[in-house]
């Protein structure tokens, strides 16, 4: 949970290192603005996965269960 949460914290504004990351890789023609757009559903997904082990914690640990 908290590296989801640090990952979101790295990932959205203002800061957003990760996206400056990705915008020093990127094409000179690519603008941050077009990086910040195209992750907006990546923080939709993790956000929505924080909820669910926030909500739910049996999730977080519920597949490494079944692979024993």
């Amino acid at each position: 949970m908290m590296l989801i949460a640090m990952e979101l914290g790295l990932l959205t504004p203002p800061f957003g290192l990760l996206l400056l990351v990705m915008q020093s890789v990127a094409p000179p023609a690519i603008r941050l603005n077009q990086i910040y757009a195209a992750a907006v559903p990546f923080i939709m997904i993790e956000v929505a996965v924080l909820g669910l082990i926030v909500a739910a914690p049996w999730l977080a640990t519920a597949l490494p269960r079944l692979m024993q």
